[in-house]
Order: structure tokens, then sequence, then C-alpha cells
């Protein structure tokens, strides 16, 4: 059975946009917005203000300083809005812990997308997500649409997507990314890019990595429904060793817009987790030179 139809329509209705009005978080803003045209989706720009924000003054002045950072946040949201002219914008605020606020704004709105930006940290060579960034990604019930630290302005800033790259290893989870993978490139008459990783073969194992190959390359083929080359020419790619580091090699060769990806959820409710593939999409969102969407199985 082919996971991929081309009359079936991912359901985009209402989209969640997480901002702390820093620049990096904002450089994903044009991407939820071109999403939410394309869709007629409804746009909730959120910000949360943090408990830390009055822990340092006098009590006696809280009160004041939170009617002063809801007049500049309502000020800096219509900033964020004038902009987006053809897409239906609310504003959302919160005060305390971003992902509670977050969670409770999934459930409330019925969120079927959600984008964040961040702009993270680099240490001992590795990229590093912002923690509530990283929280959203593995906690959100919701794909997540995230501008990682490493993204390149030129390619989200207009919002369009005319290269998409869709990874799978062949799991329940990653399958469910299929879908979003073509709906978006066929809302934006985008190149579609489907990829395999096989990972290299351990000692003694009878079958050969050409064969694991080959195997692959067949059932790439098979995930595109024929009808999809009247409206893209999809590229079907399979190659050998780490997932992480061929997705980004790929993402890169082919100048990708958005990497695709699907993820299991988390294996607890704290969001920790010791299975792979979440573990290949945090390293693939931090080091990404484009945004990346990840999909729950």
């Amino acid at each position: 059975m082919k996971i991929m139809d081309a009359r079936t329509r991912i359901q985009l209705k209402n989209i969640l946009f997480a901002t702390d009005f820093s620049p990096a978080s904002t450089a994903a803003l044009p991407v939820a917005a071109e999403i939410a045209r394309r869709y007629g989706a409804t746009l909730y720009t959120l910000h949360v203000t943090p408990a830390s924000t009055y822990a340092m003054a006098p009590p006696e002045t809280w009160s004041a300083l939170a009617e002063a950072a809801v007049t500049q946040t309502r000020q800096q949201m219509t900033l964020l809005h004038k902009d987006l002219q053809g897409v239906e914008c609310q504003s959302l605020f919160g005060d305390g812990e971003v992902w509670p606020v977050v969670a409770k704004a999934i459930q409330e709105e019925r969120i079927n997308l959600v984008v964040v930006g961040t702009r993270g940290r680099s240490g001992l060579g590795r990229a590093v997500l912002g923690s509530e960034a990283e929280r959203i990604l593995r906690m959100a019930p919701c794909p997540v649409l995230t501008v990682g630290p490493h993204s390149h302005g030129e390619t989200h800033s207009s919002g369009e997507l005319m290269e998409i790259l869709y990874a799978t290893d062949f799991g329940p989870a990653s399958d469910a990314g299929a879908a979003y993978a073509l709906s978006l490139t066929q809302e934006h008459l985008a190149r579609l890019t489907l990829l395999h990783v096989v990972e290299h073969p351990s000692k003694g194992d009878l079958v050969r990595s050409g064969q694991l190959s080959a195997q692959a390359l067949d059932r790439l083929r098979g995930l595109a429904p024929s009808e999809a080359g009247l409206w893209c020419a999809p590229r079907y790619v399979v190659e050998e060793g780490k997932p992480a580091e061929k997705i980004l090699e790929v993402a890169v060769a082919r100048k990708a817009d958005l990497i695709v990806l699907g993820v299991h959820r988390p294996a607890s409710l704290s969001g920790a987790v010791t299975h792979l593939p979440m573990a290949t999409a945090y390293k693939v969102v931090a080091h990404a030179t484009c945004p990346v969407l990840t999909v729950r199985g």
C-alpha cells in the first residue's frame, strides 16, 4: 500500500507560532505565515512572560511591572502581525513556564502545527537547542516546525518552499511524515527528494549493504503515487552511513528549504527518550541549515 496519496491533503486549520520576540524566534515567522496562508489556517502568535521577569523586583512593584509587560507585548505582537497580509492572526499571552502555556494553547485552540525558532548555543563542537524549544520539540503531540540555530535566513525569509527533503526509516513514526511532505510539496509546487539511510551493517551480517540499498530504493519508489509525477518529479536517494549525518549532507547538496522527519513519541511525560528516531531528529534540527518539520507517529 502506498502511504502517500495525492488526493489526500493534510488539514492545517490552526497554527501556533511561539515567540520570545528575539531575532532567532521571529526568523520562523515567514514560514509559519506562508503555510497558514496556503492552507487557510488561523495563525496564533504566543508569547510567554517568564516568572523570573519580576524575581529581582520588590513585590509591591509586580503589578505595575506586569501591566507594563502586557502593554509592551501587545505592541510587539502588533508589529509582528503588521506584515502578515492575507493571514488570519490571533494573539495569545501567558505567564510562567513556557511549555505548560504552549501545551494549554495546543489543547484549547486545537493546534495542528507548532512553529518555533531558536538561537540555541554552540559548545564543545555541538549545537544545542534552547531548552524551551527542545522541550516543545520533544513533547508536543502535534507536528513541530523548528527553525534551528544554523538555519540560514535566506532559505526561509520569504516562507517559500522550493526544495523539500523527506527522510524515512520505513518505520510507523517516519511514515507519519509522508503525507506532510507530499502535501507541502504539492501546495508549493516544490521538488521532493525521498531519502533512506542504510546504516553500515555489523560484522557477520549476512545481508550485504548493496542488497539493503537496492531493497530500500524499491521501497522509496513505492511511496509516491504515480500521479505525483504530474506536478513534481520525485528523486529517490539511498545513502549509507549515520542517519543524521547523511540527512544533513543530502539537505545541503539538494539546497533543501525544508526537511521532514517522522519521530516517535516521548518515552515518558518528562520527555526522556532513548530510542534513535528522536535522537536523530534532535541532531538534524540542531545542525540543519533549513527548517525541520517533525511529525509524530
